[in-house]
């Protein structure tokens, strides 16, 4: 272990940007740490970096979230992230979008445990039949269960409208360059 962190640590620090950041001065209090004997600390540290790394994760997942079409308003979700820790992982940006009259939210959720055991289901144009309409939107074929739509994207991302007019969810939809999104982190 002391091997490893001795050797990785140097490393991805130095693959990070030269101007200091909140993750690599994290990163090297943590090294700094270990060097001193302090695991403890030092885990603590690895922990809070993971932490900020995921948030840069999901900003930059938000970015993929539409603009409110004329009407509307788009509210980001501060919490989405925060949910994703209390389902096993990965990263979540969530959009509540509202005109006055309607509202729906859009959840967009990737490399969780939680859409790898979905995706088996979503694979599987028969069942997904069985569960709902299948809905074309653009080029992308989404399952709408009693008006929530649903899609998989790349076998690792979900995407969701739920809780509004279906017109104006698919509106919204039809903003997201899900080619793009699919190839999200990589």
């Amino acid at each position: 272990m002391r091997l490893l962190l001795s050797l990785c640590l140097p490393v991805c620090l130095a693959s990070m940007p030269a101007a200091a950041d909140e993750v690599s001065d994290t990163l090297t209090s943590a090294l700094e740490a270990y060097q001193d004997g302090d695991v403890a600390y030092a885990m603590e540290e690895l922990v809070y970096a993971q932490q900020l790394l995921q948030e840069m994760k999901a900003g930059e997942l938000e970015g993929f979230v539409p603009e409110a079409l004329d009407g509307w308003t788009r509210t980001l979700s501060e919490d989405a992230g925060a949910a994703m820790g209390m389902l096993g992982g990965g990263t979540a940006a969530e959009a509540e979008f509202s005109n006055g009259s309607d509202s729906f939210t859009l959840t967009i959720m990737a490399d969780s445990p939680m859409v790898a055991m979905m995706s088996g289901m979503f694979g599987n144009a028969q069942m997904m039949a069985t569960m709902g309409k299948i809905e074309r939107i653009g080029r992308q074929k989404f399952l709408n269960q009693d008006g929530d739509l649903s899609i998989l994207i790349g076998n690792r991302i979900i995407v969701q409208a739920s809780g509004g007019d279906l017109e104006a969810m698919k509106a919204h939809l039809e903003q997201i360059d899900y080619r793009a999104l699919e190839n999200f982190g990589q």
